[in-house]
Parts: structure tokens; C-alpha cells; sequence
């Protein structure tokens, strides 16, 4: 069997203030407060996600 490749992501910056469906995303992704982590598999609708919030969020 194949090992499931995983990305671990880390809120950096507030979603307060910005679109309703950016902050909907960044919880979609499991993130909560400032700094807090989050493992999750790496498939293109992650990477999606990652990629339309990418400006609140780092990759680790």
C-alpha cells in the first residue's frame, strides 16, 4: 500500500475582516485561532483551498 502524502498548513494572519467565504474556507481547513496547525492530505481540493486563502496561511 501507498503512504498518504500529507500537507501541514498554519494559520499566520486574523480572518477577521476579510470575505465571508475566505473565513469559511480557513475553517474548512481545520484552522481556528491565530497559529494553530492543521495535517491534511494533500489533494488538489486541498491545495485549492490552500491556494485561494493563501495570503492568511503558511506551509509547513
Amino acid at each position: 500500500m501507498s503512504e498518504q502524502k500529507t500537507v501541514k498548513i498554519k494559520l499566520i494572519k486574523s480572518p477577521i475582516g476579510t470575505r465571508s467565504d475566505h473565513r469559511a474556507t480557513v475553517r474548512g481547513l481545520g484552522l481556528r485561532r491565530m497559529n494553530s496547525e492543521s495535517v491534511l492530505e494533500d489533494t488538489p481540493a486541498v491545495r485549492g483551498m490552500i491556494n485561494k486563502v493563501s495570503y492568511l496561511v503558511k506551509v509547513l
